[in-house]
């Protein structure tokens, strides 16, 4: 049974940091696209970053790029996500997603993500 469990999260100033963890449970983790999300209350999920297994292709949406770093570190089974210059608007429940599938650029933002965790709650304050 795979399992992805997201911590981390919290309350943030803006213009402050904050690291999300996600540890993956139940299949291989060296092989295995990670993909973060997020929802903010009355608006759709939306992607965020993602981190393929083959080269560590990197994806991020434009509304983070320059401020928030994906990682993995596959000895750890375990994806991160620096938050950086956090904003208010960054306010949200963010998932983490996985996906035995390889993507390509803006083709991980759509890949149809298997694995989600529960989500985590990230709070910015202004």
């Amino acid at each position: 049974q795979v399992q992805l469990v997201e911590s981390g999260g919290g309350l943030v100033q803006a213009g402050g940091s904050l690291r999300l963890s996600c540890a993956l449970s139940g299949r291989t983790f060296s092989t295995t696209t990670m993909g973060w999300f997020r929802q903010a209350p009355g608006k759709e999920r939306e992607f965020v970053a993602a981190i393929a297994w083959v080269g560590s292709n990197i994806y991020y949406a434009d509304s983070v790029k320059g401020r928030f770093t994906i990682s993995r570190d596959n000895a750890k089974n375990t994806a991160y996500l620096q938050m950086n210059s956090v904003k208010p608007e960054d306010t949200a429940v963010y998932y983490c997603a996985a996906d035995p599938a390889h993507c390509w650029g803006d083709g991980c933002s759509t890949l149809r993500y298997t694995y989600w965790g529960q989500g985590t709650q990230v709070t910015v304050s202004s």
